[in-house]
């Protein structure tokens, strides 16, 4: 039986944007249903509502929910397309071994053995790696206590295009029930069960139908599409980089699936570093710059398993206390906005502000919405080839001095775009004139500089490069 994952892209990481630069956007988009609308409710009472579309500025819609194995189809198309990087299915890493100028790894395949050898290498294996195994390297986490059950279904008449969540669903016997549409016009329900439930019980195919037929009536025709059963873990490795090996994923770092914080993570984990590893290999930056790989990405794990380690408390109380807090924050949700936001049924992934971060400087640090400036979106400015920063710079009236300036930049070999912006979208970028923002390739904000030269903006390049 083939698992079948749903990843939840949501633009505000910018996850889509980053597959738009990949080229697999429209694919995406097409398959995936695109939804913004979400209920949180108790029993028949709807106790918050939201729209993610409301307020976002990006070119990509703020929400798809598609099958995680049309986007590895689509990956894969698209590496084909490029022709420049090999595929070798049915081949396994077996050993390690890894001094100060490379790596030699050992791969099993159908033809036997053999030796790889690479100046870095990214492990992307998931949480059983195998690297990381060979290198004696540990992780710290736990096992979650609750237990889930997924019926993946396809109903034979609609449902509203909107991603609905019990916190207590009467009939799951007052446990937590997920409801959201997926591509090919499946529907995945996720039922949360008692911590000791079998689960080849609960996955059983005539189980699981009772659970739909509870929840939707005794006469609502579905087919079942898959059943599975599951529990999930925490998991964080102490070191994200290991001399010349990297871990990005899973291998790294594990998480309960509350908030779509899981995928989403692991694809910013892979543009965090691909963009510092491509300065590093075309020699625009010294090799000192991949060790801010650990310095960004590891905080936001620790951060994402605090975040959804909470919305598993809230979901299965651990605790009378707990549970009489979650009792009470559902009663004032009702008629009191600000109990709404205290519903903790999984807080939507956001991106992580590197604003500790040894490439940031001054109070930046944060993603930007993917705006559309003129005809242009600020992650279609970025795309191409390289890893260019981009410089917006808001010049006063009459002013282009600064602009000259800032192209010289570019001709000594500075990983750079400018961009000139006019009112109205300095307005929207919270500029005034005489400001620069200078925005890294993955689209956090490098640089904030209100009254800016052109000495500012190379000392802010050096620092976001790792040249000082």
């Amino acid at each position: 039986t083939t698992e079948i994952y749903t990843l939840s892209l949501h633009d505000a990481l910018p996850i889509l944007e980053i597959f738009d630069r990949l080229g697999i956007y429209h694919r995406i988009r097409d398959k995936g249903v695109t939804w913004s609308v979400g209920k949180v409710l108790r029993g028949q009472d709807a106790l918050y509502r939201f729209d993610l579309a409301e307020g976002s500025r990006s070119a990509q819609p703020p929400f798809i929910n598609i099958q995680q194995f049309y986007v590895e189809w689509f990956l894969v198309d698209r590496i084909r397309e490029l022709g420049i990087t090999d595929l070798r299915w049915k081949n396994r890493v077996t050993s390690i071994r890894q001094d100060g100028d490379g790596a030699v790894l050992t791969v099993e395949a159908p033809d036997g053995a053999y030796s790889l050898e690479a100046d870095w290498v990214i492990d992307a294996s998931g949480h059983a790696s195998t690297i990381r195994n060979a290198l004696g390297l540990q992780t710290r986490g736990e096992l979650g206590e609750d237990r889930w059950c997924i019926s993946d279904v396809r109903f034979h008449k609609d449902l509203p295009v909107e991603r609905w969540t019990w916190v207590e669903a009467p009939f799951n016997e007052n446990r937590a029930v997920w409801q959201h549409l997926m591509a090919d016009g499946g529907w995945r329900m996720d039922y949360q069960m008692l911590p000791n439930t079998d689960p080849n019980e609960a996955s059983r195919p005539e189980v699981a139908a009772a659970r739909l037929r509870d929840q939707l009536g005794p006469d609502v025709e579905f087919d079942l599409v898959w059943v599975g059963a599951y529990a999930y873990r925490t998991q964080l490795i102490d070191e994200f980089r290991h001399g010349r090996v990297f871990f990005i994923g899973d291998a790294a770092h594990v998480k309960s699936p509350f908030g779509a914080r899981g995928g989403n993570s692991g694809i910013q984990d892979a543009e965090n570093l691909a963009w510092k590893l491509t300065l590093v290999l075309t020699g625009q930056a010294p090799e000192t710059l991949l060790d801010s790989y650990h310095a960004e990405r590891r905080p936001a794990a620790v951060e994402n398993i605090a975040v959804t380690r909470r919305s598993g408390r809230f979901l299965a109380p651990r605790t009378e206390i707990e549970r009489m807090f979650r009792t009470a924050v559902m009663d004032l949700a009702v008629d009191h906005p600000f109990a709404r936001l205290l519903l903790n049924t999984g807080r939507m992934c956001v991106p992580y502000p590197y604003t500790q971060s040894p490439l940031t400087t001054g109070d930046a640090g944060q993603a930007m919405p993917n705006l559309t400036l003129g005809t242009h979106s600020l992650g279609g400015m970025l795309r191409g080839d390289g890893a260019d920063f981009l410089a917006l710079w808001y010049p006063r009236d009459g002013e282009d001095g600064l602009g000259s300036t800032l192209s010289h930049l570019i001709h000594d070999g500075w990983p750079l775009q400018v961009q000139p912006v006019g009112a109205d979208d300095g307005l929207a970028l919270g500029m005034a004139a005489g400001a620069v923002l200078l925005i890294r390739p993955d689209l956090h904000l490098a640089a904030r500089l209100p009254d800016a030269d052109a000495e500012q903006v190379r000392h802010a390049l050096a620092r976001a490069t790792g040249r000082t």
